[in-house]
């Protein structure tokens, strides 16, 4: 068993099962972000006080009894941003993962000890959970590959809730073809078929620092050289910060919904972040909650409708590196606001979207974010693929 150098998985021994003998996955190793269920360990959430007050799980997460199934090995259980409500990868009480490919950053989360795990070749295939950009985010900090799959797409029994009707099984990997692999057996069947054009996103290019976006400008054509020549184009003409507001305010009101009730009767610790984000989920105004819903139909119109014969969106997946350990939490939420903007764009509109390593900032990586119609997610991983190789990157 590998050494986990970067403190990935939980402390403590660690969760190993032996897949299939045969299948799809056979030889390949996986680890699972902390809010699926593993039968016998109890699912700790990424707070002591979620794990001192739940049984240990009676049967395994679906996307760990196909996994199992189709050949792969689990090797452990890999850390979470407490109650998975926070981009950073932070967690106060077992330890924040080190980023393997930018030590002195942060990893990116909520599903931190996943990417660091894929990054540090601790596994070949982990899972996140991606509700806000939780998979997207940590993809790119930690210079490895990630996918949100259509909302709907793979299923969450036996995982734990935060925003459900925004909540995905994202999964990463060092290599496309390995993404894909995964893909091949969790997504349902069908979705494949051509994708094009190529949509850029302007609104995210201008988001993005300068030198992320001259960074990605290769990567671009790589996926200008598969697709054509990519149109410019606006999908928020009322702002990235007015997507960004609309996505936290009716999603809030979800976690409140569905961990709320836990906290008051429980009292938990919270660490810093994550507890004022639960104090403004509980606090939340109906009427924003309600103009934040209606937003987001508008916004699943538009964008379905741009979308549904094939086309594919292209941006970079977030502004600029992971920030420094070093920045102060007001640094961190202006980063939070800023990077959110954008992963609210398929966060309210349940699109697939994978994430390229695809360059690097200041030694630190960032990656290039492919975007496709909901179900199309098998289509978008071969594209991903071919993206990758005509980029010079690990296939």
């Amino acid at each position: 068993m590998t050494e986990d150098t970067v403190g990935a998985f939980l402390p403590g021994a660690r969760t190993r099962r032996a897949g299939a003998s045969e299948g799809p996955l056979a030889g390949l190793t996986f680890a699972v972000k902390d809010l699926y269920d593993t039968a016998g360990d109890v699912t700790g959430y990424g707070n002591p006080d979620w794990a001192r007050t739940h049984a240990p799980a009676t049967a395994d997460a679906a996307v760990v009894t196909s996994l199992l199934e189709a050949g792969a090995r689990l090797v452990g259980k890999t850390k979470t941003v407490e109650l998975a409500y926070g981009l950073t990868g932070e967690n106060v009480w077992y330890g924040t993962p080190t980023n393997p490919a930018a030590p002195d950053r942060f990893p990116g989360g909520s599903s931190c000890g996943s990417a660091a795990a894929v990054a540090a070749r601790l596994c070949d295939i982990a899972m996140g959970s991606d509700t806000g950009g939780s998979v997207r985010i940590p993809a790119s900090y930690c210079g490895i590959y990630g996918i949100r799959p259509s909302w709907g797409s793979v299923s969450l029994t036996g995982a734990c809730p935060l925003g459900p009707a925004y909540d995905t099984a994202g999964w990463f990997a060092s290599r496309a073809g390995v993404l894909r692999l995964a893909g091949e057996v969790l997504l349902p069947p069908g979705g494949d078929g051509p994708l094009g054009p190529l949509l850029k996103v302007q609104e995210a290019w201008v988001n993005a620092e300068p030198a992320t976006a001259r960074a990605l400008a290769e990567a671009l054509g790589a996926a200008e050289s598969v697709l054509g020549s990519a149109l410019p184009i606006q999908v928020a003409p009322e702002g990235l910060d007015a997507v960004y507001d609309h996505f936290r305010c009716a999603q809030a009101v979800e976690a409140w919904a569905s961990l709320g009730p836990w906290i008051e009767a429980t009292h938990p610790e919270l660490g810093p972040g994550v507890k004022e984000r639960f104090a403004a989920a509980k606090a939340m105004d109906p009427a924003k909650a309600a103009a934040g819903r209606a937003f987001r139909r508008v916004l699943q119109a538009r964008l379905r409708g741009l979308l549904g014969g094939g086309a594919v969106l292209v941006y970079p997946t977030a502004p600029g590196p992971a920030p420094l350990l070093t920045a102060s939490q007001a640094e961190q939420n202006a980063v939070r606001e800023r990077t959110m903007g954008v992963t609210a764009i398929a966060g309210l509109c349940g699109l697939g979207e994978v994430t390229i390593p695809a360059a690097r900032v200041g030694g630190a990586p960032v990656g290039l974010s492919l975007v496709a119609a909901p179900g199309r997610d098998r289509a978008l991983l071969a594209l991903a693929e071919r993206v990758a190789d005509a980029a010079g990157l690990m296939v």
